[in-house]
């Protein structure tokens, strides 16, 4: 299975049980700028208990690993849980997240777009991604997320609501991480 297709699958899942979702991480920032290799989908879910088991059981034993204890345990606690396929080694990262006017601002800015011919996805916008590229960063993150942020701002600087994006990075404590990679990617353009 190669990543598009397990995208294609979760997506199909996720559309078919009527869940809200966007797709994060590094896959959404390789599709709005410049492309790198990862073997994860970082996927954000608003799931309750039952529709977390629901969402477990559309992934079959025979081709993935996943817990429903775990997915339960992520909906109580507002974290994640894993979605493993061993025989190629990918993953998908289950995210739950915590009520927030963040979070909010991010189901409302999810957009439906096509990441390959035959399926579409709901996916973060690109000034989200590139808030909680700066949020894991800042957190002690590596330095892939500022790479993820420059490559977005490379390719897709003049699609970007810029305002957007610098009031929500001072609204988390971010603004001036923003300033420097803004000043760094201007030098660079």
């Amino acid at each position: 299975m190669e990543l598009n297709e397990l995208l294609k699958y979760l997506a199909g899942v996720l559309d078919d049980l009527g869940l809200r979702y966007f797709v994060t991480g590094s896959t959404a920032t390789i599709f709005y700028g410049e492309p790198r290799f990862t073997n994860d989908i970082d996927v954000v879910v608003d799931l309750t208990e039952s529709q977390a088991v629901e969402f477990c059981r559309r992934f079959p034993p025979s081709d993935f690993c996943v817990s429903e204890l775990a997915a339960r345990d992520a909906v109580r606690r507002k974290t994640q849980f894993n979605v493993i396929h061993p025989a190629s080694g990918l993953k998908v990262d289950v995210m739950v997240p915590e009520t927030s006017a963040f979070n909010h601002s991010r189901f409302q800015r999810s957009r439906r777009l096509r990441p390959a011919e035959d399926f579409e996805a709901c996916f973060v916008s690109p000034e989200d991604a590139i808030i909680k590229k700066l949020d894991f960063y800042q957190r002690g993150g590596s330095d892939k997320h500022l790479r993820d942020i420059v490559g977005i701002l490379k390719i897709s600087r003049n699609q970007l609501d810029l305002g957007y994006i610098a009031d929500w990075t001072r609204q988390l404590g971010l603004g001036d991480s923003w300033a420097a990679i803004q000043q760094q990617s201007e030098r660079k353009a």
